[in-house]
C-alpha cells in the first residue's frame, strides 16, 4: 500500500480455502490470521469479558525503504455488550525481514507526531510507497511459499514489560471465526470522475434530506458551499457525521480506508485532546500516527462460520494508530500491540 495516497479496501469475494491458500501477503476479512514467518501464533482475549477475540481484518502494509514485510491484524470481541468498549478490540503489528542481504536500518526518519491531528496544516505527507506493488493472488502465494522455506519459525520470548503479556492464548477450537473474504485495494481518486462523484453525492444527499426531514443544501463545487454543507447541523447534533457521510458517498461500499500519517475520518465528534488520547508506542516510547480505519460497510460482512446470528459485531468506525517509527526487534518473535479507537455509529439504520 502507498502511504501518501488514500486507498480504499473493498470486498472482493469469498475466500474459499478449498480453492485459495491465503498467506500473510493476503489482504482479507475474517478467517484465521496468517502470521509472517518467525512470528508466534497469537490468540488474544477480550479485556472486558475475557472471552476469545475473533480475527476481523488482516492487512499487508509494508513501508517504503524498509527491509521488512509488515502486517496489521485486528481482533474484536463478539460477545453482547462488549462492542465499542475499550479492551474489546486489539490490533497487532508483526514484521519479518524480506529474503535479501539488506540489513535492517538502525534509524528511520519519522514525521511530526501531530501530522495526523486536526491541527495539522495538510492532509497528506511526503510519502512512503508500497515496496511490493499489487501482485495477483497466485503471485502472492508463490512469494509466501518461498519465504516460508527460507525463514524458520522461532519461539516467542515474552519480555516482562511487554504489553502482550496480557493477551492470553486459547485453543483454536474455541476461537470464533468470521467467514473470510478477499479485500481488493483501489485508489479513491480513481474510482470515478469528478462529475460522477458530484452526481452520486447529490443523490445520496437528497435521500438523506428525505430521511432527516430537513434540507442540508446542495452540493456545489465551490468551497463556500462545501463549508455550508459541513456546518449544517444534522439530527445527531454536529456536522461531523454529515461530513463523514459526504466523504464516503464516493464509495459507500468501502470497508477500509488506508493512508498512513493522514488525518482519520471521524464518524462522531472526537475528544478535544485526541492527540493525548492516543498513547505512545508501548515498545519504544515513540508517538503513534494514524494508519487505517474500518468502515460501517464491513459490519454486514462479519458472519460467524458456526452461527447464523446477524450483526454480532457493531461499530461505526475503528481507527488504528501505529508506532510512527514502526519499531521492531527481529529476534522477539512476537507482534507489537498497537492502539485502536472505536467510535459507535450515531444512527446504525443509516448503514443497513
Amino acid at each position: 500500500m502507498a502511504q501518501e495516497q488514500l486507498l480504499l479496501g473493498l470486498c472482493d469475494g469469498e475466500l474459499d480455502p478449498r480453492k485459495y491458500r491465503s498467506s500473510f501477503l493476503t489482504n482479507k476479512v475474517g478467517g484465521e490470521p496468517d502470521w509472517p514467518p518467525a512470528i508466534s501464533r497469537q490468540s488474544p482475549r477480550c479485556a472486558v469479558c475475557s472471552g476469545p477475540l475473533a480475527h476481523v481484518v488482516q492487512v499487508y502494509c509494508p513501508l517504503q525503504g524498509s527491509p521488512y514485510h509488515r502486517n496489521l491484524h485486528m481482533f474484536a470481541c463478539c460477545q453482547p455488550g462488549c462492542s465499542g468498549l475499550p479492551g474489546s478490540w486489539t490490533v497487532l503489528r508483526s514484521q519479518c525481514v524480506e529474503a535479501t542481504n539488506q540489513s535492517p536500518p538502525s534509524q528511520v526518519v519519522i514525521p511530526s507526531a501531530t501530522d495526523w491531528c486536526e491541527s495539522a496544516d495538510v492532509w497528506g505527507i511526503e510519502g512512503e510507497k508500497c515496496s511490493s506493488g499489487c501482485g495477483g493472488r497466485e503471485e502472492l502465494q508463490e512469494q509466501a511459499g518461498d519465504l516460508q522455506t527460507e525463514v524458520s519459525a522461532t519461539v516467542c520470548q515474552m519480555d516482562a514489560s511487554s504489553s502482550l503479556q496480557q493477551l492470553s492464548l486459547v485453543e483454536s477450537k474455541d476461537l470464533p471465526v468470521f467467514r473470510p473474504f478477499f479485500i481488493s485495494v483501489v485508489e479513491e481518486s480513481e474510482l470515478c470522475g469528478e462529475d460522477d462523484k458530484l452526481e452520486h453525492a447529490q443523490v445520496l444527499l437528497r435521500e438523506y434530506e428525505r430521511r432527516e426531514g430537513k434540507g442540508v443544501g446542495g452540493l456545489e463545487e465551490s468551497s463556500d458551499d462545501g463549508e455550508k454543507y459541513e456546518k449544517t447541523k444534522a439530527r445527531h447534533g454536529d456536522a461531523v457525521f454529515s461530513r463523514f457521510m459526504k466523504t464516503i458517498s464516493v464509495c459507500p461500499q468501502q470497508i477500509l480506508r488506508y493512508c498512513r500519517h493522514r488525518k482519520p475520518l471521524f464518524i462522531s465528534k472526537p475528544p478535544s485532546n485526541m492527540c493525548q488520547v492516543v498513547p505512545v508506542c508501548s515498545s519504544c516510547g515513540e508517538p503513534r500516527t494514524f494508519e487505517l480505519q474500518l468502515m460501517p460497510a464491513l459490519v454486514s460482512l462479519l458472519r460467524r462460520k458456526d452461527s447464523s446470528l446477524e450483526n454480532e459485531l457493531e461499530f461505526g468506525t475503528v481507527l488504528v494508530f501505529t508506532c510512527t517509527k514502526s519499531c521492531w526487534t527481529a529476534r522477539s518473535g512476537c507482534p507489537v500491540e498497537e492502539f485502536c479507537f472505536v467510535q459507535c455509529d450515531p444512527d446504525q439504520q443509516l448503514f443497513k
